[in-house]
């Protein structure tokens, strides 16, 4: 029987060109497929066939499992104890096989093998073809419509298919069997068995390929499409640069008398495009992303990764836009949070901020209204500004004297100080809340209550994949800190 092996398997792999080692493997496949027949129970079986001798040999299968995981799939798994009393040194993620009885060769016969092998060839081809089409790096597919699946549209380009579902489409749109259409890739599905690329025509890409097609100077590298925006069917925004000073990338992007943003509005079912020039300087970028609308002035905040936009009562509407479209598509274009206000909200917002700055001033400084409020006039917005700005920079403020100034960077100080000390009180009061969880270390009690996971209860509160990204834990052990954490809740239920 084990020559009979190795002659199908020379045969085979002369017969469809293709390695013997898919050949040996696709027969692996189908005497494991036969041996798993025979239990009753979903087991894991393998098979192992000697290159050499053709000989054969059959094994279950058990995954080994943490302790505290649990068993889905009882009849292929093990839990961590149970098999290292089988397995002393046995690790996690490691199997625990036992020797079966393999099904005789000829049981399953050489069809049987033959059919899994042309799957595995099928297989192979189709990959081959999609890594072609990925060598091209063209991720704008053109294809004819080939079929309707449940709304969404099997598109065929060559020997490759891609599936455009319904939400992907253009509103309104009315796509049929037979129609030609471009659509951006979104991904490729390798291990699909229907369409392997998944695409769209509302994506911000597709526009910005649309442009690369239909602008040479994009495709050239003179001009550059550098963001965009879309609210997909009615409005897009796009924001361009030009590599050479003589060239507009506007009027290019534009065309003689427009033709070429039509050509792309055409193909995007009467999109309006607005084409606006990019900036390297954010407040800027956000300026120009809000054209049509004229800007009065504008207020960056870093950290929260925002601008208040100030604009006259009669431009508030076109900034904001219809449906607030334009500050919408602005800032998913410019990727900044952007507050329209008028210049009256504005100022009552001004005022608000400078009033809680100057309250705290009052209370941490220990100083009258009348100090504070020269503060906030030179300026100063924080505790740290007033301690450690430079001293000749406080000397110059005319209201202050040398010893008024050396009093308040001394009180403000000792307020930082003080807070710094209440900070850390608590800091170590919640870190010692986490230490008692069973199996927490400092490093990471610290870095859980610098993320705002103070108590133990914080902690159990927590997702297995939330504790993975706040301290780059592995799986295992998360899951292992927030079954420990949740233990006395469990044992209250």
């Amino acid at each position: 029987m084990s020559r009979e092996v190795l002659m199908l398997a020379d045969v085979l792999a002369r017969e469809k060109n293709v390695e013997p080692e898919v050949v040996f493997g696709a027969l692996e496949a189908a005497l494991a497929h036969a041996t798993k027949k025979r239990y009753l129970d979903d087991v894991d079986i393998r098979v192992e066939i000697d290159r050499a001798t053709g000989e054969y040999q059959a094994f279950r299968c058990w995954e080994v499992l943490p302790d505290e995981a649990g068993l889905e799939f009882p009849e292929r798994q093990y839990l961590l104890f149970e098999a290292r009393e089988i397995k002393p040194d046995i690790q996690v993620g490691e199997f625990i096989e036992e020797s079966v009885e393999a099904v005789d060769f000829g049981r399953i016969g050489a069809q049987a093998a033959k059919q899994v092998i042309l799957q595995r060839i099928r297989d192979a081809e189709r990959e081959q073809l999609l890594n072609d089409f990925l060598a091209r790096n063209d991720t704008l597919v053109s294809g004819t419509i080939k079929r309707m699946e449940r709304g969404a549209a099997i598109i065929e380009s060559g020997r490759i298919e891609g599936r455009l579902e319904k939400d992907q489409m253009i509103p309104k749109e009315n796509l049929r069997i037979g129609d030609r259409v471009r659509a951006y890739m979104v991904r490729a599905e390798r291990a699909a068995r229907g369409p392997q690329l998944v695409l769209s025509r509302t994506a911000p890409e597709f526009i910005m390929k649309l442009f690369e097609l239909e602008v040479p100077e994009v495709e050239e590298g003179v001009i550059e499409i550098m963001a965009a925006a879309r609210d997909p069917g009615i409005r897009a925004k796009i924001a361009v640069k030009s590599n050479d000073p003589r060239m507009d990338p506007q009027g290019a992007c534009i065309g003689v008398r427009g033709t070429r943003v039509t050509a792309v509005t055409n193909e995007l079912n009467g999109e309006r495009v607005d084409i606006v020039l990019w900036a390297d300087d954010p407040a800027q970028f956000v300026i120009n992303g809000l054209s049509p609308a004229q800007v009065s002035s504008i207020v960056v905040d870093e950290e929260k990764h925002a601008m208040d936009v100030v604009v006259e009562p009669d431009q508030v509407d076109v900034a904001i836009g219809r449906y607030g479209q334009n500050v919408r598509l602005a800032a998913e274009m410019t990727g900044w949070a952007i507050n329209i206000l008028s210049v009256d909200e504005a100022e009552q917002k001004h005022e608000q901020e400078a009033s809680g700055i100057r309250e705290m001033f009052m209370e941490k400084l220990d100083v009258d209204e009348d100090v504070a409020e020269v503060l906030v006039q030179e300026g100063f917005s924080t505790l740290e500004e007033v301690a450690y700005v430079p001293l000749a920079e406080m000397l110059e403020i005319e209201s202050f004297d040398e010893d008024t100034v050396n009093e308040l960077r001394s009180r403000a100080r000792d307020a930082l100080l003080t807070d710094a000390i209440v900070h850390e009180e608590k800091m170590e009061s919640a870190a010692a809340d986490l230490m008692s969880v069973a199996g927490m270390d400092e490093e990471t009690a610290a870095q859980l209550t610098a993320q705002g996971v103070n108590t133990a209860d914080d902690l159990a509160d927590l997702a297995v994949d939330e504790l993975m990204e706040l301290v780059g834990m592995d799986e295992e052990r998360a899951k292992a800190l927030i079954m420990t954490a949740r233990a006395p809740m469990l044992a209250g239920a």
